[in-house]
C-alpha cells in the first residue's frame, strides 16, 4: 500500500480549531492525514497548560519564543508566532530580547534566528499603531 494515503474517518476538531487560530503547523498535515486520533490526542495533551495553570498568557508565549528559538528546535514560524502573540499580550521588546538571550546558553544561533524576526515584528507593530 505504499503510496496509498488512509481515509481520515476520525473527526479531528482540535485540528480544526488550532488551524482557525493560526496554531497550526502545516508539517502536522502528514500526520493528521496518516493517523487523525493520534494528532487529536497530541493536540489535546500540548494544550493542557495552556488551558490550565498559573502562569499568565504573555508568560507563556515568552517560554514558547525560548523554545522555538532554542538551537534544538529553530523553528522560525513558531518564533514569530509567539513572538507577536507576546507582544499583543504586553511583553515588550526587551522581554522578548531578554528570552532570546537566555536562549543563547544553548547556542548563540538563537540570535542569529530570532533577532531578525523581533525587529520585524516591532517595525510590523509600529506600523499597526499608526
Amino acid at each position: 500500500m505504499k503510496g496509498e494515503t488512509m481515509p481520515n474517518k476520525h473527526p479531528t476538531p482540535l485540528c480544526e480549531e488550532h488551524i482557525a487560530k493560526g496554531d497550526w503547523n502545516p508539517l502536522w498535515d502528514q500526520l493528521r492525514e496518516l493517523d487523525p486520533e493520534f494528532m487529536e490526542a497530541y493536540l489535546a495533551f500540548r494544550s493542557v497548560p495552556h488551558k490550565n495553570g498559573p502562569l499568565p498568557a504573555k508568560f507563556k508565549e515568552l517560554i514558547l519564543v525560548a523554545i522555538n528559538a532554542a538551537t534544538t528546535h529553530l523553528y522560525a514560524p513558531g518564533v514569530r508566532r509567539h513572538m507577536r502573540n507576546a507582544l499583543k499580550l504586553g511583553a515588550t521588546p526587551e522581554e522578548v530580547l531578554e528570552v532570546i538571550q537566555l536562549t543563547t546558553v544553548m547556542g548563540i544561533h538563537s540570535c542569529n534566528l530570532a533577532i531578525p524576526i523581533l525587529m520585524e515584528e516591532m517595525a510590523g507593530a509600529k506600523q499597526e499603531a499608526r
